[in-house]
């Protein structure tokens, strides 16, 4: 395919993706107002992030059969309306069953995006340029977690959260509008998933690729890495206020900084994955220098400045693994069943952010602050074990 015909595809999802990651902090920086005006505990606030992620894990795994049998197209632009839909919600609502019903709206739009969009990247990009799709994909991700609490911020501060979350609800509509000037492209996707997906099921069942010991080692990989992404992106201000004697705002750079670091990896992981076709080495090698660096932190026996260089080398290990990881996922993946494999593996991705500050948010109210960091060592840890598991399980003994 020409350069020009993959770039739209990728644009045009990469753009979906961020918005969809935009959303996944749609509440948290409003937290101050919405305590402000309804004196919620963060508790309760916390718990609709939890809301939101139940239901998008949820509702994943049967977006990915939704794409699997109607297209990813119309799917897409339902995911989208959702958000758009539970942002007006959210900035409309007076009580706390309305904040907690529009979290499990904006959960269900979010539920869409990674069975829609790498059916569409696999089923139409060329395959040279996966790697690189796959990169573009992540960082848009990355682009979205950082431009949200920028935008949410600027707009709460002069005009009030209600009107910020109704600037958040026209963005949704943006991608609707990109996608209806791109039909063509999106339309010859859909025929193309909806062939894949009519065409006959591995082993005669729709559900039979739950039998492939791979894909639930394919989920276990995104348990443990995205709760060591969440806790860091949760806990390291507050760690490192308390272990490193910082300020709140100099605290809170060690998840900017962590973030670009992830941003950066993740372009440097497109490359890696064009010239290295031994994805499991790649994700070892990447994970391994994160993991070192959390540990590093975590032993408290650097300065400060010093310390949030390495949120810096551990973000950049967490991206560079990332396109990597995406294409052991594809290589994993029966044929006719791409929208709910990735439905299911994903789904991965939203219970270890669910699970993750439960668990290590215990052991900060105990005091065990730099522990952590070795928690969420050993998740990387972990994670690099289910991707031998993958691969090994992929290969003919």
């Amino acid at each position: 395919m020409p350069l020009r015909h993959d770039a739209r595809i990728i644009g045009v999802i990469g753009f979906g993706h961020l918005v969809s990651h935009f959303f996944h902090l749609i509440v948290a920086p409003l937290f101050p107002w919405l305590r402000e005006e309804f004196a919620y505990s963060y508790a309760e606030l916390g718990f609709l992030m939890t809301v939101f992620f139940t239901v998008s894990g949820g509702c994943q795994i049967v977006a990915g059969f939704v794409v699997d049998r109607y297209g990813a197209g119309g799917t897409l632009v339902g995911g989208l309306l959702c958000l758009s839909l539970a942002a007006i919600g959210l900035s409309v609502s007076d009580t706390y069953a309305g904040l907690v019903a529009a979290s499990a709206l904006a959960g269900l739009g979010n539920s869409v995006f990674h069975p829609v969009d790498f059916s569409l990247l696999n089923s139409r990009v060329s395959e040279p340029r996966l790697g690189p799709a796959y990169a573009v994909h992540g960082l848009t991700g990355s682009l979205g977690w950082a431009c949200a609490p920028i935008f949410l911020v600027g707009l709460a501060a002069p005009f009030g959260w209600r009107v910020a979350l109704m600037g958040a609800a026209v963005i949704p509509l943006l991608v609707i509008a990109l996608l209806l000037v791109n039909r063509d492209v999106i339309t010859a996707v859909e025929k193309d998933v909806c062939d894949e997906g009519e065409a006959p099921a591995v082993n005669g069942s729709a559900l039979a690729f739950l039998r492939h010991a791979e894909i639930w080692w394919c989920f276990a990989f995104f348990v443990f890495v995205s709760a060591a992404i969440g806790t860091a992106q949760s806990f390291a201000p507050s760690i490192f206020s308390a272990v490193y004697a910082l300020d709140v705002q100099p605290a809170a750079m060690s998840v900017t900084v962590m973030m670009l670091g992830s941003a950066l990896g993740m372009g440097v992981g497109g490359w890696l994955v064009v010239k290295s076709a031994n994805l499991e080495r790649n994700i070892t090698i990447a994970l391994f220098l994160a993991g070192f660096s959390a540990v590093c932190v975590g032993l408290g026996v650097v300065s400060a400045a010093f310390a949030i260089t390495l949120m810096g080398l551990m973000g950049f290990g967490l991206g560079l693994s990332g396109p990597s990881r995406d294409m052991l996922i594809r290589t994993a993946t029966p044929v006719g069943a791409t929208g709910r494999v990735y439905g299911v593996v994903y789904s991965g991705l939203d219970a270890g952010i669910a699970l993750a500050p439960v668990i290590f948010g215990q052991m900060l109210d105990a005091g065990y602050f730099s522990e952590v960091f070795f928690g969420v060592a050993l998740c990387m840890l972990l994670s690099i074990v289910t991707a031998w598991k993958v691969g090994l399980k992929q290969r003919p003994v």
